[in-house]
Parts: structure tokens; sequence; C-alpha cells
């Protein structure tokens, strides 16, 4: 590719980009939008969150994993448990990874 063929698309990329992410501020007034969408989407980024977390934890280098010693599972574990005892997410946090930092550092897993 040429320089000016990277600059247009690049120019071009930003475009659709921006066209994208500015559409839901267009309108003036809310949009009408029906009571069970709206309901659904309260859960939307639990659902993204999940379906990012459950294959780092269950999926390793493109297997499912077939052993109990996995530190990523125990962290979660650990952070899950934490967080019905406390309800502190930054201690959920620390919990977990302690858990796994330590289980994949000093156990070796």
């Amino acid at each position: 590719m040429s320089a000016l063929e990277i600059f247009y698309t690049t120019l071009g990329m930003a475009a659709v980009s921006l066209l994208c992410r500015s559409f839901f501020m267009l309108p003036k007034g809310e949009l009408p939008m029906p009571r069970w969408l709206r309901e659904g989407l309260r859960y939307a980024p639990t659902a993204a969150l999940a379906a990012v977390v459950a294959p780092e934890l269950f999926i390793t280098q493109g297997h499912f994993i077939d052993t109990w010693r996995n530190a990523g599972l125990f962290g979660a574990l650990a952070g899950l448990a934490f967080y019905a005892w406390r309800r502190s997410l930054f201690g959920t946090i620390v919990c977990g990874t302690a858990v796994m930092l330590s289980l994949r550092f000093g156990l070796g897993w």
C-alpha cells in the first residue's frame, strides 16, 4: 500500500468509528424503547463480563482444563467467597489475585 492509501484508509476508519460511537448522541430526546428491552439491557454488562472471564477460567491454550490444579479457578472461587462475605469489589480483586498468584508462584501451578 502506498502512503496515500494508508492515509485514506485511516481517515475512513476514523470516520466509521466516529459515526458508530456518536450515533447514540444524535437524537435530542430519549429514544423510545420497550420496557422488556430496557430491563434486559441491565444485564448486558454482567453477560459481557462473564463471556470474557469464563473462557479464561475453563480453557487453557485452546483446550478445556483437565486438572484441578488451576490457579485462576481457585482465585475466582476465593474472590467469589470474599465478595459474598464482605460485598467489597476492591477486596474481591485483591483476594482473588492474591490466591491466584500464591498458587501460581508459590506452588508452581
